[in-house]
């Protein structure tokens, strides 16, 4: 069983799965290299802004993470919540872009699972405090699923940072394909969509103190897209989180969430329906009121007993990247989010972009 994957050097490495083989990865290099130019573009653009002399503020939290990847996102509802400051009497309102570059693809005997796609999610939040411990907040999304334009240019940025990525040399540019075909025989197969609505979720949350927050999230199946792209079922999810200032410039945020989603559709003896998410991460700010953050996500699986190891195995992702504070209380934000886990849903390049007020 084989699943081509990356690694930095001038060749072509195996991911191996199976327990005589075990699993063949190493991400450091990788990391490094990916982390190291992220930075330097970010540096360059960040020229503008150190010359403007914003207000000094402290260290404040991570931004929300939410996995993008539709095999992720169609069946979980746990995410990472980050703790909310206390806000009374208004309406705090935050905005997303997220756009990714997908590459799955895993051709093995027993079956097939291969995701090639480009996903869009326009996400917009509210938030409001209904007492000096409790708050209400609300999010809906815009999803589209494309063959994408972005293929040509990941080809030009891996072969910059040195890096040959088997999945796509063996798939046809910017052409869409999302088809699992399982053991027994059966396959299903998703479609692409330009724009459609995603799930709609509630979520009630109480301060416990200064740093340790709780929020029941329920997530409604309120998707347009095809099959595959909503939960079609309501999820619950419970999400706890913990912040710290280590430093004045630096501060730490964990979480651990438990999930509930009932299964549902074609591969509904496939699917997992209880979840568990632990995050940690750390915020430091730089220079001013610009900060750089990293946030290390890990997820439980999604199925089982698909024989797929992309399906069947965890998730572990690394959101990072760069905020400015604004003197209104707002912030601006600019990440990427890296797929670490060699058997998880795996999303080639994340790029984010966001806006609170």
């Amino acid at each position: 069983m084989v699943k081509r994957k990356q690694k930095l050097c001038l060749e072509i490495m195996d991911r191996t799965y199976g327990p005589l083989r075990g699993v063949v990865k190493s991400m450091v290099a990788y990391l490094t290299a990916v982390i190291r130019s992220t930075f330097a573009i970010l540096a360059s653009l960040l020229l503008l802004p150190l010359l403007a002399s914003p207000a000094v503020v402290g260290a404040q939290g991570l931004p929300r993470f939410v996995p993008l990847n539709p095999v992720a996102s169609s069946r979980s509802g746990v995410y990472f919540q980050p703790f909310r400051e206390p806000a009374p009497g208004r309406w705090s309102t935050a905005v997303a872009l997220d756009y990714a570059s997908l590459i799955e693809y895993n051709r093995l005997d027993q079956g097939d699972y291969v995701l090639d796609s480009e996903i869009l999610r326009l996400s917009v939040g509210a938030t409001r405090d209904l007492g000096r411990r409790n708050f209400l907040q609300l999010s809906a999304s815009l999803g589209g699923a494309y063959s994408g334009f972005l293929d040509g240019f990941l080809k030009w940025y891996h072969g910059a940072l040195g890096i040959r990525v088997g999945e796509r040399e063996r798939r046809p540019q910017d052409q869409f394909l999302y088809m699992i075909t399982l053991p027994d025989g059966r396959t299903v197969r998703r479609s692409s969509n330009d724009l459609f609505l995603g799930d709609v979720s509630v979520g009630l949350g109480i301060r416990h103190s200064s740093s340790f927050q709780t929020v029941l999230s329920l997530t409604l199946p309120t998707s347009t897209g095809p099959a595959g792209y909503g939960k079609a079922v309501p999820s619950l999810a419970l999400l706890n989180t913990v912040r710290e200032p280590l430093t004045p410039r630096l501060m730490f945020e964990g979480s651990i969430g438990v999930g509930l989603t009932p299964s549902s559709g074609p591969l509904s003896g496939l699917q997992r329906t209880g979840f568990v998410g632990v995050s940690s991460g750390m915020r430091h700010r730089f220079w001013g009121s610009q900060s750089l953050f990293a946030n290390l996500f890990y997820h439980s699986p999604y199925y089982h007993g698909t024989g797929l190891p992309a399906l069947d195995r965890r998730e572990l992702s690394l959101d990072f990247g760069w905020i400015l504070a604004t003197r209104g209380g707002g912030e601006w934000r600019v990440g990427m989010t890296e797929d670490l886990e060699p058997g998880g849903p795996g999303v080639d390049l994340v790029v984010r972009v966001g806006r609170s007020f």
